[in-house]
């Protein structure tokens, strides 16, 4: 069966066989594809196909210089001119947990967000911070209201923006919620949107960064809210890939317009943002202000970080149905 599956890819010019195999879009079939055979498993690693699919999944990866493997006791000692076959393996196994980690955010996602930054405007500050949106509940332990606040604007066309950082320099990003604060009326805008991003530069302060110093490099479609209190899921259209750990929300149109004052009012007490940080089997380092990254990857965690043994493609090849369905998928027999 090995002999006439490899006859096969034989038989085939390199230019048709890679038209097929860069058609397969679910990773685990590329993943068994390269456990077919030793053939199989260097057609698919020479011709870069877990970084291609990775790249397609992940276009934020786009702006990737290179990457190097990484451990506690190398990770000060890395070797970058290592062969090109050690080179191309390391880039193969590393794309695909990279894909790996994506399908084991969509079945456990956890909260990604570790601090609250700024926010374009605070009413009544600290007692109506940003701060108030990281606790899931909209009334403190004695009772009080427990919310963030935009300073009363007279034009409720104006933009709000809250800004968090991720507990991670790199994390997958499936969904945001959003809780509007129960007021009358409620105190929701009328739309939302998300921005991702880095600092254009690592030496610049993290803590409370300008917003002139970060590059967003995703920017989400523009949802409506519901003018209700409860946790609303806004789900984006595709994971992103958020590089540099920073997220913003922002809020347009208002609907809410005090009675004592006469001016309009945005008003959330929760935010929470669903996904996988991919730290510590993944981390990033920003090269230049262009966005240029240098990915770094930690074999040794990946296993904390997918639940599953560290080999994902050893883990395949133990699957007994592997080689038949992917020979069966490229021959066109499915």
């Amino acid at each position: 069966m090995e002999r006439l599956i490899n006859d096969l890819l034989e038989r085939l010019e390199s230019d048709t066989a890679l038209n097929i195999f860069m058609r397969l879009d679910d990773p685990a079939d590329l993943v068994r594809a390269s456990a077919v055979s030793h053939s199989w498993r260097h057609f698919v690693i020479t011709n870069g196909l877990s970084k291609h699919l990775c790249f397609k999944i992940f276009p934020q990866l786009s702006e990737t210089s290179h990457t190097i493997e990484s451990n506690s006791e190398t990770m000060d000692n890395v070797n970058v001119d290592s062969s090109k076959a050690i080179e191309m393996e390391r880039d193969h196994v590393a794309y695909a947990s990279l894909v790996e980690a994506l399908f084991r955010s969509k079945l456990s996602p956890r909260d990604c967000i570790a601090d609250a930054i700024s926010a374009s405007s605070t009413d009544r500050y600290p007692d109506e911070s940003i701060v108030n949106t990281l606790r899931p509940w909209s009334r403190s332990r004695g009772g009080s209201a427990s919310y963030w606040s935009i300073k009363g604007q007279c034009d409720p066309d104006v933009s709000e923006t809250l800004t968090y950082k991720l507990n991670a320099s790199i994390s997958i990003v499936s969904e945001i919620n959003i809780r509007p604060f129960q007021d009358h009326p409620i105190g929701s805008a009328k739309y939302v949107r998300f921005r991702m991003g880095h600092l254009k530069s690592q030496n610049l302060q993290i803590c409370h960064p300008d917003q002139n110093n970060i590059m967003w490099t995703y920017t989400s479609p523009r949802y409506p809210m519901k003018q209700e209190n409860q946790l609303q899921q806004f789900k984006l259209p595709e994971p992103v890939l958020c590089i540099g750990g920073f997220l913003q929300i922002e809020l347009s149109g208002m609907v809410q317009k005090a009675d004592f004052d006469g001016l309009f009012y945005i008003c959330i007490c929760y935010v929470r943002v669903l996904g996988l940080p991919l730290k510590p089997a993944f981390d990033i380092d920003i090269l230049n202000p262009s966005g240029n990254f240098l990915l770094k990857y930690y074999p040794d965690s990946v296993e904390s970080l997918l639940g599953i043994s560290s080999n994902y493609e050893n883990s395949c090849e133990r699957n007994a149905s592997s080689r038949s369905r992917c020979s069966r998928s490229v021959l066109g027999e499915d």
